[in-house]
């Protein structure tokens, strides 16, 4: 069944009801998609897609998370103006919904300060945190915290039990590795050179006296204490390594569960094809699990049919023909030369555009290669702009559900 619907895609050029079916039964049996790839592929409407499809034709209480911290999503998603941050809000989706959408956005200010609430083994300490003057300027830069605080914000809202399935919308690709090596880099981190480094000054007497004049001339620099008061965060941040490891090893093992899959989203074009392949390759390499891919904005198959390069020949033939640019030219009402100027370009675009639609497809090839069920989403006239959009996206690769 697998091989006869490849061939008929190959045929087409587009999604079959089987590969639709494979996808909605996919998203179906997970709990968690993680959403990947190049920007510019259209990643954040896919994303949304994907979740206002899943909440309408399979149901249950959907989640689309994005850590992008741009607008696009929620402005598709119809939200405009409306508050979205660590708090999910329901999208309005209609009666004829069979689920529930919801949105959320990282908000790395909040996330933070809920991790220091969390992880502090007292009051006293998390207060010290909290107040300690580079407290916000130290976290907004520390370890790719944004990426880390999207993989901490994930595991809690997947833990919270609250929804069916939770999708994510990663920043663009080679970001998106950053993303999932989090984990992996903060439990790295409360091992480091450069965290025994910071915290010296507090554990060693005799350091601090031997770097007294070190301090006093880079006070004078930077400002009072500022040297002290990276130490002293440090050292309040080393107390709460267990919390934070412990918590780390969890995300690992969620983005390898069972429940989990990835899918990427790619165009056609050169680029963002190496980096689909780039990413597929990486994530069989980190035993992540890889579900499917998103084929965007791809040309129609019937642009390389004969049929349609024997149309563009005879447009040719026809712009040549100074009876039938008249005849033409008297039925539309314009003049006989801009007929003629139409004609003629409209035919060496169509050339053009077999070209790259052929290229189109020898990259679709060679990315069915390495992931295992694809879908594609045809060019569309118009910007997705709204919910109505994203569903027409979300039937073009996952149909009707599993009716």
């Amino acid at each position: 069944m697998a091989r006869a619907a490849d061939a008929t895609r190959d045929a087409t050029g587009t999604t079959t009801s089987s590969d639709r079916r494979a996808f909605a039964e996919l998203l179906a049996a997970k709990e968690m998609i993680v959403v990947c790839g190049s920007g510019g592929t259209g990643k954040t409407t896919v994303a949304a897609a994907l979740g206002a499809q899943a909440a309408s034709v399979i149901g249950g209480r959907v989640l689309v998370l994005t850590v992008d911290p741009a607008r696009r999503l929620a402005d598709a998603l119809g939200l405009g103006d409306t508050a979205v941050g660590n708090t999910p809000v329901r999208v309005a989706m209609g009666e004829r919904c069979r689920g529930e959408l919801w949105m959320a956005m990282l908000d790395t200010k909040a996330g933070w300060d809920e991790l220091i609430r969390r992880h502090a083994p007292d009051d006293e300490l998390r207060d010290k945190v909290l107040a300690n003057p580079l407290y916000r300027n130290i976290t907004g830069r520390f370890v790719n915290s944004h990426d880390y605080l999207a993989m901490e914000q994930l595991y809690d809202l997947h833990a919270s039990g609250r929804y069916d399935l939770v999708i994510i919308d990663t920043p663009p690709s080679r970001n998106a590795l950053d993303l999932l090596d989090a984990p992996g880099r903060m439990k790295e981190f409360f091992g480091s050179r450069l965290l025994r480094w910071l915290t010296v000054p507090y554990r060693s007497r005799l350091f601090t006296m031997a770097s007294k004049p070190f301090y006093q001339v880079a006070d004078r620099v930077l400002g009072s204490r500022f040297l002290q008061d990276i130490a002293e965060f440090f050292v309040l941040f080393q107390t709460m390594e267990a919390g934070f490891v412990a918590r780390a090893k969890e995300v690992e093992r969620l983005l390898t569960d069972d429940g989990t899959a990835f899918v990427i989203v790619s165009t056609l074009e050169a680029a963002p094809a190496r980096e689909a392949r780039f990413l597929a390759e990486a994530l069989r390499q980190r035993q992540m699990p890889l579900g499917a891919l998103v084929l965007n904005r791809v040309l129609p198959a019937d642009v390389r049919q004969p049929a349609a390069a024997k149309a563009a020949s005879r447009l040719r033939v026809v712009a040549g023909d100074r009876a039938v640019v008249d005849k033409l030219a008297k039925a539309a009402g314009v003049p006989a030369p801009g007929v003629q100027h139409v004609l003629g370009e409209v035919a060496d675009r169509f050339s053009d555009t077999t070209v790259v639609a052929a290229r189109e497809a020898e990259r679709r090839r060679e990315l069915q290669a390495v992931v295992p069920l694809v879908a594609v989403v045809p060019t569309m006239a118009d910007d997705v702009h709204d919910l109505v959009g994203l569903l027409a996206i979300g039937r073009q690769v996952m149909g009707a559900g599993l009716r």
